[in-house]
């Protein structure tokens, strides 16, 4: 019952830091929870399968003796320990693995699984070469459109280059109105007066642009002597057909 000497030797070595208490208790629940847990495990009971899947491995594991009577017949017959099977040693050393069946599926549903996953997987492949091969199928009607798209702008192109020749030529023989409405390129002033003309003109209209620039070239070679592609006014016919490539853009190429 004597009062506690705070300057002796006993109390000085405590370690009193702050926290310290309790991080010791914690620790302490720590390793007393997983003793428990290794008493439980000690203790718990092994169910029927965990039992006998612990015989069969050891079985599995252990060579076979010469209380076996598989194993007797073949050591009479010269067999040995280790030693291969057949009469030229080439068979196998080991016995045959087992395939043991521990889930309660039915015979054949490794196999149906097995078969899904590889028809899943084949549908999937399936959906990316489609995918694949739909975005080729659309970059070649993009690239075919835009290559059509730059003909038909080519095209419009010459038809105008066309119609100004034809303009110009037609006055200097002092044509003043041109064979179709078309050979000529109307001010837009002209074509907003002249909106009503040009329903009639429904003939002119449902020409193409390679049909009008057909029609209008043929028009300058025969009456002007005039190739739009090469840019020259021939003499005559026989000017023009003995030194002029051809008749079409194609044969100018």
């Amino acid at each position: 019952d004597e009062e506690e000497d705070y300057m002796s030797d006993l109390f000085i070595k405590q370690d009193v830091r702050p926290g310290l208490p309790m991080v010791r208790r914690v620790k302490e629940a720590i390793q007393k929870e997983e003793k428990q847990k290794e008493a439980n495990e000690k203790n718990r009971q092994k169910s029927i399968k965990e039992e006998e899947k612990e015989r069969r491995d050891l079985v599995l594991k252990s060579a076979l003796g010469n209380e076996n009577k598989g194993f007797a017949l073949l050591q009479k017959m010269g067999y040995k320990s280790g030693q291969a099977l057949g009469k030229s040693g080439q068979g196998i050393v080991e016995p045959i693995p087992l395939n043991i069946k521990t889930g309660r599926s039915g015979l054949g549903h490794e196999e149906l699984k097995k078969r899904k996953a590889e028809e899943k997987l084949e549908n999937y492949r399936q959906k990316l070469h489609m995918k694949k091969q739909a975005n080729e199928q659309a970059a070649d009607h993009f690239r075919v459109r835009f290559k059509t798209k730059q003909e038909e702008r080519k095209m419009e192109g010459d038809l105008r280059k066309s119609q100004r020749a034809c303009q110009q030529l037609d006055m200097q023989k002092d044509i003043h109105l041109p064979k179709e409405t078309w050979f000529w390129i109307k001010p837009e002033e002209e074509d907003r007066k002249d909106e009503e003309d040009e329903e009639d003109e429904c003939t002119s209209s449902d020409l193409s642009v390679s049909e009008k620039l057909r029609i209008l070239t043929a028009y300058l070679r025969e009456e002007h002597f005039y190739c739009i592609w090469c840019g020259t006014t021939y003499e005559d016919s026989e000017d023009l057909s003995s030194n002029c490539p051809g008749d079409s853009a194609a044969d100018h190429d």
